[in-house]
């Protein structure tokens, strides 16, 4: 995947870093740390910029946050509440949950959206709920533009200062990755618990 990478931003240079970066948003698996931290490598030893390379990028990363934001708008609500209606008992879930959870994202979801940008993997997919929940379009477009360009310009200077040792940042990112989802999971079984404690131990 990486020597496939490499070879994109090389043949293409800002049509492959845009193309790539729109692909990374769509499919997360593709990493966004080589492409960007070897787009600013390529600006010491060809023609391309650090503004160039960020600027493709944002424009790539913000084109597949939209795509992904059109997937989650089409995705009809009204099956989900069906769906928890009749399966929810198993997860101890109801429709009122699901109300709870919508307007939640609606209150804070602009900053869930901002702060998700810079979390490799959930970066991409907190574009679908944003749709999912009909979330103002300009807010969502403005809020993830401007993590974008913060994410990007970041890992495109990280590689431009590491020069040809720029594949070394790459172990970097991946205890910063490890990291977070830790912190994450955490976080998720708290609210689990503080949720069962306000729920049945009223």
């Amino acid at each position: 995947m990486e020597n496939l990478i490499i070879d994109i931003v090389e043949r293409f240079g800002y049509v492959g870093i845009f193309l790539l970066i729109m692909l990374e948003n769509i499919f997360p698996p593709i990493p966004s740390e080589v492409i960007l931290t070897f787009g600013g490598f390529m600006t010491t030893t060809t023609n391309l910029s650090v503004l160039g390379v960020v600027t493709a990028s944002t424009f790539g990363s913000v084109f597949g946050a939209v795509i992904l934001y059109g997937i989650g708008s089409f995705i009809n609500i009204s099956k989900i509440e069906k769906f928890v209606d009749k399966w929810g008992y198993i997860f101890r879930l109801t429709k009122g949950d699901l109300n709870k959870a919508n307007a939640w994202f609606l209150k804070y979801g602009v900053w869930t959206v901002f702060f998700c940008r810079f979390i490799p993997l959930i970066r991409s997919l907190i574009s679908i709920p944003a749709g999912m929940v009909k979330m103002n379009f300009g807010l969502f477009l403005m809020f993830t533009t401007l993590g974008t360009i913060i994410w990007n310009f970041t890992l495109v200077l990280i590689g431009t200062l590491a020069g040809r040792s720029w594949a070394t940042i790459l172990s970097y990112m991946d205890l910063y990755s490890n990291i977070l989802y830790v912190v994450m999971l955490i976080v998720l079984v708290l609210l689990v618990l503080m949720f069962i404690k306000k729920k049945y131990m009223k």
